[in-house]
């Protein structure tokens, strides 16, 4: 279950480059984002990663928290898409840096969708 009281996303003009650097630095973390980067909302429970369901929920707090991410609730259920606009409007080039150095080192490569939702984006 998504929890998200007292969540605050940060305006763009409030993101820190120290916070979303710390943000990206961990792989996990970047293999959320590489995930994420087709532009599509997904849900919590379509993401897999070699971690317990808690780390994963820290790794998307810290996502948020940084203004990397944005978080919506719809009832029980939690979403997550990735804030690219806002990213390189205040740090223009970084988003896109980070995204071709992961691609190239293969970092995160292990994070992805559950079966069910890559099958289900297969057939649409």
């Amino acid at each position: 279950m998504c929890v998200m009281k007292g969540m605050r996303h940060p305006e763009p003009g409030e993101m820190e480059l120290v916070q979303v650097m710390g943000a990206l630095s961990d792989p996990i973390r970047v293999g959320l984002v590489r995930m994420l980067a087709d532009g599509r909302e997904r849900g919590w429970g379509e993401l897999r990663a070699p971690v317990a369901k808690s780390t994963l929920s820290h790794h998307l707090r810290v996502l948020r928290d940084a203004g990397i991410t944005r978080t919506r609730q719809e009832g029980t259920r939690c979403f997550v898409e990735l804030r690219r606009d806002d990213l390189d409007g205040r740090f223009p080039g970084l988003l896109r840096a980070v995204l071709e150095a992961a691609d190239g080192d293969g970092v995160g490569a292990y994070v992805g969708l559950s079966s069910d939702s890559a099958a289900g984006t297969a057939a649409e």
